[in-house]
């Protein structure tokens, strides 16, 4: 299927790229359908709304800088997801990247779950204080290397 894409123009994907949030995402309920590619830096990724090129969301798994990271999701979020094998659960936060890139930071307070195997997703509200809207990446990479 080809998409037309804010970043990369039209691309090609594979249909099991395609993610529906029945729900939507916080700000942008009305967009239903989301295409899940591969950023060109890793290890962010990309989700394009199928319905307008010009919304889409910079990506990051919140493992890659927070190991301790559990997205404490309300309980009927995780059964909207309805996943048979906890190990379909795909988590990503989304990131806002400034002009100064070093200052760049991820919402760990609304994580994006993913069922992978039925391409359902969701935007959850943590339940856990400690996850707030702005993690600041580098800082948190700094600290984990020591």
């Amino acid at each position: 299927m080809r998409i037309n894409t804010k970043a990369y123009g039209n691309v090609e994907i594979d249909d099991r790229q395609v993610l529906f949030f029945p729900h939507g995402i916080i700000g942008f309920e009305q967009f239903k359908q989301y295409a899940l590619m591969d950023a060109a830096q890793r290890p962010f990724y990309w989700l394009q709304s199928l319905d307008v090129a010009e919304i889409a969301f910079v990506l990051i798994s919140p493992l890659v800088f927070r190991p301790d990271y559990s997205p404490d999701a309300a309980p009927e979020d995780m059964e909207d997801l309805a996943l048979e094998d906890p190990g379909d659960l795909l988590v990503f936060s989304t990131v806002t990247i400034p002009e100064n890139q070093n200052r760049m930071t991820a919402n760990l307070q609304g994580p994006l779950l993913i069922n992978r195997k039925t391409r359902t997703g969701r935007q959850s509200i943590s339940l856990n204080p400690k996850w707030q809207l702005k993690h600041f990446i580098m800082d948190e990479l700094a600290a984990l290397r020591g």
